[in-house]
């Protein structure tokens, strides 16, 4: 017979605990907390990035090159076309390889004057001037026209970087060559730091002949590139000589 004083309510399932009460806490943090951690340290470095952005802008305007004394406006990723990008990355690095062998040469320079050349103290004046002179210059005069050239597509630019940097290509020549009193460390004067005996000035020198070589092959080969790219796009004479009269010589500083 059922038992009728039996609680008919009473269940061997019921709750062990009130459904109502906050779930207990779990041990570790989830992947998705650690990957919403992640995401917000990733917000807070974005917002200084775009604070200390946001400082420069004010301070300099867009400009943000060189470094030290923003002067001008310069990213290939954001003003040169993707397919180009990788030849204009490769011409910076040029002209780097370019800075770093003039300081060199001119380290090299002082090591010649101090082994006891007859004529160290003009090669020392003359590499102390080709690193205040062609640095600059050659930013200016061949790297900057040829990256507005590949950012703008107009010919004047091109035409401006194939003038200038033919002229450099021949200042390579003639630096690799290390003509005594040139204020060159190249060639021939390296060979005489070694048959004397001046080692350092001797390694000094080869590291300076080497930059010299590199930096120039490496313009000669982008040279050709370049020059077939201009043909390929139709870039004449006369639609630089019309740009130069359209745009103006404001055109070269100017972006867009």
């Amino acid at each position: 017979m059922a038992d009728y004083n039996q609680n008919p309510f009473a269940s061997t399932h019921s709750l062990d605990a009130n459904p109502f009460d906050d779930p207990a806490p779990i041990q570790g943090k989830t992947a998705r907390q650690r990957d919403l951690e992640q995401r917000e340290r990733d917000l807070e470095r974005r917002e200084q990035e775009l604070n200390q952005r946001a400082e420069h802008i004010r301070r300099h305007g867009r400009n943000n090159w060189p470094p030290f004394f923003p002067l001008i406006f310069h990213s290939i990723p954001e003003e040169i076309p993707e397919a180009s990008r990788p030849l204009i990355s490769r011409l910076y690095q040029l002209w780097l390889v370019l800075l770093a062998t003039l300081i060199v040469n001119m380290i090299a320079c002082i090591f010649f004057l101090v082994a006891g050349s007859s004529d160290g103290g003009k090669d020392l004046g003359g590499s102390i001037g080709y690193l205040l002179i062609i640095s600059p210059l050659s930013f200016l005069l061949w790297y900057r026209p040829i990256y507005n050239g590949y950012m703008k597509e107009q010919a004047l630019y091109y035409y401006i970087f194939f003038f200038f940097c033919g002229f450099h290509l021949l200042y390579s020549i003639y630096m690799v060559i290390g003509i005594p009193s040139t204020g060159s460390a190249g060639l021939i004067q390296t060979i005489q730091m070694y048959a004397s005996g001046h080692w350092a000035a001797g390694i000094l020198g080869t590291v300076a002949t080497v930059g010299w070589s590199v930096q120039g092959l490496g313009l000669a080969y982008y040279y050709r590139q370049i020059w077939s790219h201009h043909t390929t796009a139709g870039h004449t004479v006369d639609k630089a000589k019309a740009e130069l009269a359209s745009h103006g010589a404001k055109a070269y500083f100017t972006r867009g």
